[in-house]
C-alpha cells in the first residue's frame, strides 16, 4: 500500500485586478470567501475561496507594482501555482534538494510555514 505524502488542495492563479476577479467568482459562479490576506515578503494579497463547503479551493493571487512577482501578465500563463498539504515539509525540502529541486521561496506568516519549489516545466509547486 502506498502511503500518502501530499494532499493536493488547492490552485493559485495570479490575477490582473483583484476585486473583479473577487466579484466574479463570488457574484456570478457563488464561490465564497473563505480567508486571504497580505504577504508582505511577496508584496502580495490572497484571496481564498470556495464552491462548496470542505471542497477544492481557489487562491487569487495580487501581486503590487513594486513586487518581484508582477511581472508581464500573458492570457493563458496565469497559473501561479499548485499547493499540497504534506506530512514534514522539512522532509519532502531536503529530498527535493536532493533531487535537484531547490527552494525557491520559503515563507513563515502567523506562526505558518510554506515553501515553494519547482516542478521539472518550473512551475511553482507550494507545500506547506
Amino acid at each position: 500500500m502506498i502511503t500518502m505524502r501530499a494532499k493536493f488542495t488547492y490552485v493559485g492563479i495570479r490575477v490582473t485586478d483583484l476585486q473583479k476577479s473577487i466579484d466574479f467568482y463570488t457574484k456570478l459562479l457563488g464561490m465564497k470567501v473563505i480567508g486571504g490576506g497580505k504577504i508582505e515578503q511577496t508584496k502580495g494579497e490572497t484571496v481564498n475561496l470556495e464552491s462548496e463547503k470542505g471542497g477544492f479551493n481557489l487562491e487569487l493571487n495580487y501581486y503590487d507594482v513594486n513586487s518581484p512577482y508582477n511581472t508581464e501578465y500573458d492570457v493563458g500563463e496565469g497559473l501561479d501555482h499548485l499547493a499540497f498539504k504534506v506530512n514534514d515539509l522539512d522532509e519532502i525540502l531536503e529530498e527535493a534538494r536532493l533531487m535537484g529541486h531547490r527552494t525557491v521561496l520559503d515563507l513563515k506568516a502567523d506562526n505558518v510555514r510554506w515553501a515553494y519549489i519547482e516542478d521539472p516545466n518550473g512551475i511553482w509547486i507550494e507545500l506547506f
